[in-house]
């Protein structure tokens, strides 16, 4: 798991390494300055202590030695430049922690666009299969917070990570030099903090863990809530969401209660384990330097030594209490890893074969005993087979749910068949390069999806270089040029997201026109003329038999009236193929396709 996330940092490298080595030195300075106090308080000390004694502490032996005797140099004189030894190692130290936190920030935020992109390209590679896998909402999910989360924890591993175990190493050393027998109280408590930090942790993970699923269904709520918004207010639905919202919200609030609680024993811990500590050098060390003093009795230590003690220990303790911060962090961000990988794990169910096909010959359509399956076990598709010509114009007709959608997405390997084979012009669609399939072959699908941009931006999704003129006759093609034409701004009218400031049926020929500028070997409409009009739907198939008749097309409809000029109409029932043949043909053999076109009949009658 970690070599995968770590590919992410390659470009902010500099940075990565360049931030703990400033952390290091920020640190180094930040330990040297309580050697400096301990001179300065035994400088001014009165009560027996002697600043011209040499320190048992080598830090503050090389000061002395640099600086001389304060007895020859003068006690305001010693002190002063003590005081600037300070300053400088506290300038230095302030450098170097901004320096740090700088380069800590671009390498972590980096690494976030690196993990983001990776992510990003991996899923829109996948197969509709991988996407179904892990729905929209968990992938926006894991894309965003999940991201979010990782690049605080990089953030805190590069900085704290680095900067707590340096500080309480550099401390340690610099305790046991002054006082070894006090310092082993340190060796005392971190026994403590690990074993408690331990148990805080195995609560927390798996509280987490579900949190952020239950931020997967969130998102889908407000998502279906904001999509089908004008569908909730036509059904007057608004409380009932908000208390579908509620009980998601409220999901989430508890888990955070709940693993808030567990991470709240952490600072009592932590300072339980500072304050006793603090009390047992305080209580040790002023009676080693009474003893010393009155008695000559133990070893030597001065008041200097004992606040540069209790400095240290202070570092050392909160050391400790940043680290334990830090693995509560990773403990959070280890679920949301853990659902990063998943996805950089995953691979597209549908690859490119070794050596693809690079071109189509022609719109030839042929299902040899095809079966396909969602879910294993349960075909939603049965021995299909079905030979289509190529510039056939082709009707598919069948009740919802009998998979005519499921059809024709096999054809350009949005999915693949569970068996059997699927040919276009003479080639099982395995063979090809995806690229070059999909580029042959333009859908519309029952979900008509504009992007936010102008018309022209839209189109271009067909075409990306077609010329003004292209997208004109794409539009009157589609009998989309009509209505443009009548916007204020025309082609370059803004659509908002979603295609929400057009209506359905202007948003379907839109996308007619966008699929007609791939000028495909096949195209495929799914039910794509739901929201027009009969007249328009009429129009719409006689232009695209004018300006297309080479291209082999496949109508999926629920009108006779769409379908019963087409050279064959196949008839769909439950995943099997119930009927081909023509309009006449069908009406005389098949059962399905005369009740469906009397009760039509009969409706329009009535009318």
């Amino acid at each position: 798991m970690l070599k995968k996330l770590a590919k992410s940092i390659k470009g902010y490298t500099a940075h990565t390494v360049l931030s703990p080595i400033l952390i290091m030195g920020e640190v180094i300075m930040e330990v040297i300055i309580p050697v400096l106090i301990a001179l300065l308080i035994n400088c001014i000390d009165t009560t027996g202590g002697n600043a011209s004694e040499t320190s048992n502490n080598p830090i503050a032996a090389f000061i002395q030695n640099l600086i001389g005797d304060p007895e020859k140099s003068g006690d305001m004189k010693y002190i002063l430049i003590i005081g600037g030894f300070i300053a400088v190692c506290a300038i230095i130290s302030l450098v170097f922690g901004a320096l740090a936190g700088r380069s800590a920030a671009i390498a972590s935020t980096g690494f976030a666009r690196n993990l983001r992109k990776r992510m990003f390209e991996r899923i829109s590679h996948f197969s509709f299969k991988n996407i179904d896998k892990f729905s929209s909402s968990s992938l926006v999910t894991r894309l965003t917070t999940d991201v979010n989360r990782l690049q605080e924890a990089f953030h805190m591993i590069i900085r704290i990570a680095v900067r707590s175990p340096s500080m309480m190493i550099f401390s340690l050393i610099m305790a046991f030099s002054i006082n070894s027998r006090l310092a082993l109280i340190f060796l005392g408590a971190v026994p403590i903090l690990v074993i408690g930090i331990s148990v805080i942790m195995s609560i927390a993970h798996p509280i987490f863990k579900r949190m952020f699923k239950r931020y997967d269904v969130l998102n889908r709520v407000v998502q279906e809530n904001l999509r089908g918004i004008r569908v909730v207010k036509a059904f007057v639905r608004e409380q009932e969401e908000t208390e579908k919202f509620n009980e998601v919200s409220g999901d989430i609030y508890n888990d955070t209660v709940k693993a808030e609680k567990t991470i709240a024993f952490n600072m009592p811990l932590m300072q339980i384990t500072v304050y006793a500590c603090i009390l047992l050098i305080c209580w040790l060390g002023a009676q080693t330097i009474v003893n010393y003093r009155l008695f000559g009795i133990g070893e030597q230590m001065s008041t200097g030594e004992l606040t540069a003690l209790l400095n240290y220990t202070m570092q050392i303790l909160m050391s400790l209490m940043m680290l334990s911060m830090i693995f509560i962090n990773i403990v959070m961000s280890r679920a949301s890893a853990e659902r990063i990988c998943e996805v950089l794990d995953e691979s597209s169910t549908i690859a490119n074969p070794v050596n693809p096909i690079t071109e189509v010959e022609n719109g030839e359509i042929i299902f040899e005993d095809v079966d396909f399956a969602y879910h294993e076990g349960k075909n939603v598709l049965k021995k299909v087979n079905l030979k289509i010509n190529s510039g056939e114009t082709i009707g598919i007709i069948g009740g919802t749910g009998s998979s005519k959608s499921t059809l024709v997405q096999l054809i350009p390997r949005l999915y693949d068949v569970t068996s059997g084979k699927v040919l276009v012009g003479g080639k099982d669609v395995r063979d090809y390069d995806i690229q070059t399939l999909r580029d042959s072959v333009a859908m519309v699908l029952q979900k008509n999806v504009l992007f936010s941009g102008t018309i022209k931006d839209n189109l271009r999704w067909g075409n990306e270089n077609a010329t003004d003129e292209e997208m004109i006759a794409a539009c009157k093609s589609a009998c989309a040029d009509e209505f443009i034409s009548a916007f204020p701004d025309g082609y370059d009218t803004y659509i908002e997201q979603g295609g929400t400031n057009v209506s359905g049926g202007q948003k379907q020929r839109l996308c007619i026109a966008r699929a007609l500028l791939k000028n495909p070997k096949i195209l495929i409409l799914d039910d794509s003329t739901s929201a027009v009009d009969t007249k328009t739907d009429a129009m719409l198939r006689e232009s695209m038999a004018e300006s297309i008749p080479g291209t082999t097309k496949l109508i999926i409809a629920q009108r006779i009236s769409s379908v019963q000029e087409c050279d064959k109409i196949i008839v769909i029932d439950n995943g099997e193929i119930n009927g081909v043949g023509t309009h006449d043909e069908l009406l005389q053999t098949n059962t399905i396709y005369r009740e469906v076109y009397e009760s039509q009949v009969k409706g329009d009658d009535k009318e």
